[in-house]
């Protein structure tokens, strides 16, 4: 279970920028500031997965990896 603490926050937001940005997600203010954060948070774990290219050596057989054993 993940416990969730939310925070209050007041912020000057250009307001063209979120009406656009509502009218995209279909949401509320809220809704579309949360996914918004969100995008920015995977943003910083693609880059940082982009910056380990090259560095991990890996050795799978593709062929037998997509065999799928029958239950």
């Amino acid at each position: 279970m993940t416990i969730m603490t939310a925070r209050r926050v007041t912020a000057n937001l250009p307001g063209d920028l979120l009406d656009d940005a509502m009218r995209v997600t279909g949401k509320g203010i809220t809704e579309t500031i949360v996914e918004g954060l969100e995008r920015v948070r995977r943003s910083r774990a693609f880059r940082r997965a982009m910056a380990l290219k090259g560095t991990i050596q890996l050795d799978v057989d593709l062929e037998a990896s997509r065999e799928r054993r029958r239950r």
